[in-house]
């Protein structure tokens, strides 16, 4: 019986009911040792009625060996494996040790886990319940909190019980589980023990802070006399903070043996043929003279240890569960480990290291070492191989760091310790990776060639999630291709062209090659050299032959040195799709912020929206605070088009928060041109023009020269609308150096617009319009041309252009600038209703991209695959989206997006 915990059961009950109706959810159930987290999961289980259960617990002993706990999950559920998208099951195959082969990307493998789970929700939905989470290996608490922050659509309800402040990342529900309340407390105490004095049970109470456990406990060792308050109460009370060391130290010798192996390893065969093996020993140590004294009285080794095993249940210390033994809490495993000798301990793991094999053996063999070992290093070297070769990245750093310290040769020690830094790293653990480099740096004194490579990864951390200035300092150092990329890289996102043209000239001494062509051209056109956009064509005219998405990057950046942004963004959506279908270890996130850009300067604002929402989850799950700051800033620009104030002006405040002290210019650049953009998009024209002019003063760090560059006719607008004319025309003629190597179409309709706002040209508008590509910039064209029409007084003219812009503008759901070609159009005499293409607007960005990829012929596992939701999940997107839009099937669905040419996410994109 439950004392005193409606509230918690309240709160449970809510999110299983919410579950039952498909709107799932996660909730982690946080308190002390002994508060009654357990108790709360198991009557919250019994409230599941129809719901499936699956249900593990986390074992300390079992905390390195990568997917122990999520195989105990998904096990009874591995059946519906086969519906799955293909990327996702071979993932989750991979994990559990199904399959031989990589697991790929750990996004991929939190998608399938939530697939799986989707797939065993049907007909009655599912409950997942996690106890003692803290303790779950890193690689299952990794995929199975993936899964829990995308709950939302699923009839799934995932309840962890955790310990303490350990993090349950994302986890959007917490239920703190305290001491009782006071009554209940009492009730408790008196269900146990009878009526007792109020003295005794209010002193009771407050000692223990009501927590069940400690109450229970402590109160079973007070005499008769305590308890009747004839006796004053020890001080301090009888267990402190061992509350089971005593019950421990009165097992038999055999039982605290077997209780010692069990504490070790829970699989109940390994525990009796360990103990068997033990008792069989020439006896060394008191514990084991008592086991050896009991195994001669019982006849054989086997029946002493299960009667040892039986002794230990008696007690009430332990069960059987299943196959494996179990502590009734997890402090009588903490009690058994303070009480046993160390030679105990690791005689205990060497023995289980000769009944085990792979991973566990691995890690006993490392439980037994007594100072370094090679031969331990390398077992657990191979451990770590296996669980990086199926996606489990924490459990690899662990492992390789563990073998670092059993290392005795100090450059295999430092080798060991810098890929224990890259598995964190891609573990989505940015802190532990940096803290593991700094030791591999420190062992790597005197080899040269290990300190470069340490070096490199040093800056791209840095990069990634520190200071982009500071990657610059150590990237430069080096003089390989790969390095001297990385500082341009870095050195492009802090703004600073001095550092870019020297890194060029630098690379300038590789052989002839894509990469090579590329940075060096970078650097060069940067410093004015005619040279520079000669190897920068050169190198794109190999494009057709790159093939991973850091490739198409390289691509874009050279399109952007010489002034074309179209081409950019075809080659950053090149990168997107490479990215999505060849699962980039960890890396998906980054190439998502160029993505996101690219789909905003072509004007699919949704598409922008729905890309940089998904990178900024993703980012955030990473621990890529540059990359959050990527996200939040495009994001920024996106609200500012829609006219959207508020939030606007926060996420560019927190992405300049992350990116100025970072030193990332281009980041922070990209924030305050959010702000400006919004002004502009309301009118107010001199508030844009002095924040452009800002931006352009800015220095590395704060501003970046592309930004100044891509903002070039906006701030000519802004400038021409705030009556300054003299700063239009300076504006213009730096884009015209900027744009001297450009010969896209886009860039030059760019730039005839610019001309013709500088000057009032029609003719400019009118060539600026021949020559777009870009929808979007074509409709701001086209608004421009009609005002100058309109106040010519030219209105018949006017009325056909601004029609169009408000059309376009309506359907990209750029509400100011639709809101000022419908005024210009009336202005002008236009009359007539809003655009059709508005009917796609009830579509949220997720949903606009399910529509996109239906109508790209995609099937629901394929549009799972490649958004990383459940096949489910987007047949119940697809359930939301059909009657938003008055059809009924996919075929609907195509037809009206291609019809309607809306804004939504294409293959190419994802």
């Amino acid at each position: 019986m439950l004392y005193g915990r409606s509230a918690e059961i309240s709160a449970l009950a809510e999110v299983i009911a919410r579950a039952r109706d498909g709107f799932g959810g996660a909730v982690a159930l946080r308190g002390e040792a002994g508060v009654g987290k357990t108790a709360l999961l198991d009557a919250a289980a019994a409230r599941g009625g129809a719901m499936r259960v699956l249900r593990t617990t986390g074992v300390e002993s079992e905390s390195d060996l990568a997917f122990a706990a999520l195989h105990q999950v998904l096990r009874p559920v591995t059946g519906s494996l086969d519906a799955l998208p293909e990327p996702q099951r071979l993932a989750v195959r991979a994990a559990l040790g199904l399959a031989a082969g990589g697991g790929g990307d750990r996004f991929l493998l939190g998608a399938g886990v939530l697939s799986l789970l989707a797939e065993a929700a049907a007909p009655h939905g599912l409950m997942c319940v996690v106890d003692d989470f803290q303790w779950v290996d890193r690689a299952s608490a990794d995929a199975l909190l993936f899964a829990a922050r995308r709950l939302g659509t699923e009839r799934i309800v995932m309840l962890l019980g955790v310990r303490g402040d350990a993090p349950v990342k994302g986890v959007p529900l917490t239920v703190d589980v305290r001491g009782l309340p006071e009554s209940a407390a009492a009730e408790l105490l008196e269900s146990r023990h009878g009526v007792l004095p109020a003295q005794v049970k209010r002193e009771l109470i407050t000692l223990t802070g009501a927590n069940p456990l400690a109450l229970g406990e402590i109160a079973a060792r007070l005499t008769r006399p305590q308890l009747a308050g004839r006796e004053p109460l020890p001080d301090p009370l009888l267990g402190g903070a061992s509350l089971f060391g005593d019950r421990v130290t009165g097992l038999s010798g055999p039982a605290r043996l077997v209780a010692l192996v069990a504490a070790v390893e829970a699989d109940l065969d390994l525990v009796l043929r360990a103990t068997d093996r033990l008792f069989g020993e020439r006896p060394v140590r008191p514990v084991a003279i008592a086991a050896r004294s009991a195994s001669s009285a019982t006849g054989t080794d086997a029946g002493a240890a299960r009667v040892a095993l039986a002794e230990l249940e008696e007690t009430g210390l332990a069960e059987l569960s299943g196959t494996s033994v179990r502590f009734r809490h997890p402090l009588i495993r903490s009690a058994i480990h303070e009480i046993a000798a160390p030679a105990d301990v690791r005689r205990v793991h060497a023995v289980l290291a000769e009944l085990t094999e792979g991973d566990r053996r691995a890690w006993h063999l490392a439980g037994a070492a007594l100072g370094q070992d090679g031969q331990v290093a390398a077992a657990l070297v191979a451990a770590a191989e296996r669980a990086r070769d199926r996606g489990g990245y924490g459990a690899a750093a662990t492992a390789l760091a563990r073998a670092a310290e059993l290392t005795p040769e100090p450059r295999a020690r430092a080798v060991r310790l810098k890929d224990a830094a890259v598995a964190a790293w891609l573990g989505g653990r940015p802190g532990q990776a940096q803290s593991l480099l700094a030791e591999a740096r420190e062992r790597a004194d005197g080899d040269a060639t290990l300190a470069m490579e340490i070096a490199q990864l040093r800056g791209r951390f840095e990069l990634n999630a520190g200071n982009a200035a500071e990657a610059v300092r150590i990237l430069a150092a080096g003089d390989s291709l790969d390095m001297l990329a990385d500082a341009v890289e870095a050195a492009s996102y802090v703004g600073d062209t001095a550092a870019i043209v020297e890194l060029g000239r630098r690379a300038a001494a590789h052989p002839e090659g894509f990469l090579r062509d590329t940075v060096t051209g970078i650097g060069l056109t940067a410093d004015g050299d005619a040279t520079g956009p000669v190897l920068l064509r050169r190198a794109l005219a190999r494009a057709g032959e790159l093939e991973d998405a850091a490739g198409y990057l390289w691509a874009a950046a050279a399109a952007s040195a010489l002034g074309e942004p179209d081409l950019a963004t075809e080659m950053a959506d090149r990168a997107g799709q490479v990215a999505r279908v060849s699962g980039m270890t960890g890396q998906l996130p980054v190439v998502l912020e160029f993505v996101a850009t690219a789909e905003r300067l072509a004007g699919r604002l949704a598409r922008g929206q729905a890309v940089s929402e998904e990178g900024l989850a993703l980012a955030r799950e990473a621990g890529y605070e540059n990359t959050v700051a990527a996200h939040l800033a495009n994001l920024a620009v996106l609200a500012a088009l829609r006219g959207e104030e508020e939030p606007c002006e926060r996420q560019a405040r927190e992405a300049l928060a992350i990116a100025i002290p970072h030193r990332v210019g281009l980041r922070a650049g990209v924030a305050a041109y959010a702000l400006a953009m919004l002004d502009l998009c309301l009118g107010r024209h001199a508030a844009a023009h002095g924040r452009f002019e800002a931006i352009a003063a800015a220095g590395p760090g704060a501003g970046h020269p592309t930004v100044v560059w891509r903002m070039a006719p906006d701030h000519v607008e802004a400038a021409v609308g705030a009556g300054d004319e003299a700063g239009a025309l300076a504006v213009l003629q730096a884009y015209e150096r900027w744009s001297a190597h450009a010969t896209t179409p886009e860039s030059r309709a760019l730039l005839a617009r610019c001309r013709g706002l500088a000057d009032s040209s029609e003719d400019a508008f009118g060539e600026a319009l021949r020559l777009h590509t870009n929808p979007f910039e074509a409709a701001r064209t086209a608004l421009l041309l009609g005002e100058c029409l309109r106040r010519a007084q030219r209105p018949g003219e006017a009325r056909a252009h601004l029609r169009t812009a408000w059309e376009t503008f309506e359907r990209a759901g750029a509400r100011p600038w639709a809101r000022r070609a419908q005024s210009e159009l009336r202005a002008a005499g236009g009359r007539g209703q809003a655009p059709s293409a508005a009917v796609l607007d009830a579509l949220t960005p997720q949903e606009l991209r399910i529509a996109g990829l239906v109508a790209d012929g995609l099937s629901s596992k394929q549009i799972a695959a490649r958004l990383f939701l459940s096949p489910r999940t987007v047949e119940y997107h697809l359930y939301k989206i059909y009657p938003k839009l008055g059809i009924g099937s996919r075929t609907d669905l195509a037809r009206l997006v291609v019809l309607q040419k809306a804004p939504v996410a294409h293959d190419a994109m994802l």
